[in-house]
């Protein structure tokens, strides 16, 4: 149940003195559509979530958002080594424990998956095989702009490439759980874990 979306939409609705039926109305859907969104039972899809922001006079992102706000975000890491993936999967566990963390040992796969979900963070090595990690972030980016990146290395002179790549952040090998907590507090479009804010 979304309720984070459900509160959002009422708010607005009432807000503009709309009743759920003439909010029916304007959106061309059916009265008991309307009270499912406001109970959390439902989601609208993103067609009408944009047709919500134009007749509610709201931005689309912050409906998105608050669409997505409930949903468990999608966090991957992408290492070609194996051995950092089983060391570093734990670590972004714990440090988000609300989180779906997912690895990848191949970009083509990572881009695989993020173009059927949505992924809110991706820790990615620079020096990948078959594609360097700066091509990977523009890639995930084209797919939704609003993923967070934060690049991964061992080398620290990769650091001016990462930055013009639009990344939220920078991290030195091997990650640790309070590494990943300070990256979270930089993320250039923060997301919901639970209560929390990331």
């Amino acid at each position: 149940m979304n309720q984070t979306f459900s509160k959002t939409l009422r708010k607005l609705r009432t807000a503009r003195g709309l009743t759920q039926s003439a909010l029916a109305e304007r959106l061309f859907v059916t009265r008991p559509t309307i009270a499912r969104w406001e109970s959390g039972s439902r989601l609208p899809d993103v067609v009408m979530i944009k047709r919500l922001s134009q007749v509610l006079g709201v931005d689309v992102d912050s409906l998105l958002s608050a669409a997505q706000s409930d949903e468990c975000p999608n966090v991957i890491l992408v290492d070609d080594r194996k051995l950092v993936l089983t060391g570093g999967l734990p670590i972004l566990e714990e440090a988000l424990p609300n989180a779906s963390v997912t690895g990848f040992t191949d970009g083509d796969e990572a881009l695989e998956f993020a173009r059927s979900n949505r992924v809110a963070l991706a820790f990615l090595d620079i020096e990948l095989r078959g594609m360097s990690g700066l091509d990977l972030c523009r890639k995930l980016l084209e797919i939704n702009p609003r993923t967070n990146i934060v690049f991964l290395t061992a080398y620290a002179d990769y650091s001016l490439d990462a930055w013009a790549t639009g990344a939220s952040g920078f991290m030195l090998k091997p990650i640790t759980v309070e590494g990943v907590k300070e990256q979270l507090k930089k993320l250039r479009y923060p997301f919901y874990l639970g209560e929390e804010v990331a």
